[in-house]
């Protein structure tokens, strides 16, 4: 594992859960607590933190990057060394952070032969004292880690401004990957990052539908050229890598960066609904067919939790992504995904839509399931009461929704060992169902009873 100067790494055998804390305004020895492989990962502020939770003979230092294996790094990337003494600069400014040393050299690479290790210096000190650029955001998160700011967001600063201004269409694939999780970012879902500016604009509809063909064909051909062209753009720079011929990898802190400099720049709204309509379109509601499309997306979905969007439009939006997300998150049995998920969807839902609104509804019902599958019977039930009530109002008892909602009503009466209110209501939507399907009946009966006892609507 390789770590910057000035921080220690720690690994241990037998730790078990350990907490994490940050004091990135001292200049302590910074520590990492590792735990062997099955177990969990921590960060810890010093020392004796680490001491108080493991035995002393259990940690093991890994010390610091040396300048030698530094120097080797930037030369690997780089393709050759130069001035062995502008690059032992160079590296030692850094701070012999492996990613800061990978961005310098695709940058300086990219650039050569009218570009040199030097001249990237000259940049990156330049770039440190200029009081209006990222390295002066004081949040916690971007400045987590005090030896950061002098390395990977400088380097990533000079490499993304000099990408911006010769290759715009790449800087805007940056800006659209930078709100994804950073592992698995399917192809699929970032090539349409150009559609954000309208499309094909208003000149299509005037054109023979044979001409608007051939140029719709030529038009996507060549929109795959640009794609390619970009993701090669954003490799030769080390801000991304490819998982696999379908999907992309991102560093956190170059995200992190990416959307500070959005934000800084009047363009996080923007890229973020982009992000957000894109997601929403692709994750499929959370039946088992669907199982594989949500588990590739599932991870992306979580990270959009962080990602709430202001505009109306967009909000709905991001509610129906949390409402499937929490639909495959119940039914593999993830409570504490469904309920987080599922809540966030019926907040936002009764908020722009009314109480009352079918999809209010049916996140609610959302809700209540989640809690149901955690053992929180007592709130499962009072929320199954509500929507049954409303949907009796508002359809009519004998809707389907309406009796979905009571038939999860009685499912939840029984885990709750109150077996005669169950009965009741499940003999209730059964003389409910014979009596409005007559003939089909018996066939529905037969599928019932293949499905879960549980359904959504």
């Amino acid at each position: 594992m390789f770590i910057s100067l000035r921080r220690l790494e720690v690994l241990t055998r037998e730790g078990k859960g350990l907490a994490s804390t940050t004091e990135s305004h001292s200049r302590c020895q910074r520590i990492s607590l590792t735990v062997s492989t099955g177990r969990y990962l921590s960060q810890v502020g010093n020392k004796g933190i680490a001491s108080k939770l493991v035995e002393e003979r259990d940690i093991i230092v890994v010390e610091p990057m040396a300048q030698s294996h530094a120097l080797a790094l930037f030369e690997k990337k780089l393709g050759r060394l130069g001035d062995g003494s502008d690059a032992a600069e160079l590296v030692a400014a850094l701070e012999h952070m492996p990613l800061a040393i990978v961005q310098s050299a695709a940058c300086i690479r990219q650039r050569a032969p009218r570009y040199s290790v030097r001249q990237y210096l000259d940049d990156f000190r330049i770039s440190d004292s200029n009081k209006s650029s990222l390295l002066n955001y004081e949040g916690a998160q971007l400045r987590r880690d005090w030896q950061a700011k002098n390395s990977i967001i400088i380097t990533w600063q000079i490499s993304f401004e000099y990408v911006r201004r010769k290759w715009p269409s790449a800087a805007d694939l940056l800006s659209l990957m930078s709100f994804f999780d950073r592992q698995g970012i399917p192809d699929f879902l970032v090539r349409n990052r150009a559609q954000a500016g309208g499309g094909c604009g208003s000149s299509c509809g005037s054109q023979s539908q044979s001409q608007s063909q051939h140029q719709r064909h030529r038009h996507l051909d060549n929109e795959d050229d640009g794609f390619e062209h970009d993701v090669q753009v954003l490799r030769d720079y080390s801000f991304i890598s490819c998982d696999t011929d379908q999907t992309f990898e991102m560093h956190a802190l170059v995200q992190l960066a990416m959307r500070k400099w959005l934000e800084a720049n009047e363009q996080l709204e923007t890229w973020k609904q982009q992000y957000i309509r894109s997601l929403s379109a692709a994750f499929p509601f959370g039946e088992y067919e669907n199982w594989a499309s949500c588990q590739a997306l599932f991870a992306h979905a979580k990270s959009a939790i962080a990602q709430r969007p202001k505009a109306e439009g967009p909000l709905s939006e991001w509610a129906s992504l949390m409402y499937n997300a929490a639909s495959y998150a119940w039914r593999k049995g993830d409570a504490v995904e469904a309920v987080q998920l599922s809540r966030r969807a019926f907040d936002v839902r009764k908020k722009v839509l009314g109480s009352e609104h079918k999809e209010t509804l049916t996140s609610m019902g959302m809700v209540g399931l989640a809690y149901g599958l955690g053992g929180r019977w007592k709130k499962a039930g009072e929320l199954q009461v509500r929507v049954m009530q409303i949907r009796k109002r508002v359809l009519g008892e004998e809707h389907p929704d309406t009796l979905t909602s009571i038939a999860n009503l009685a499912s939840t009466y029984r885990n709750q060992g109150r077996w005669k209110e169950a009965e009741e209501l499940e003999v209730r939507v059964m003389q409910t169902r014979k009596r409005t399907l007559g003939e089909e009946w018996q066939v529905a009966m037969k599928v019932a009873s293949c499905n879960e006892r549980l359904q959504v609507a």
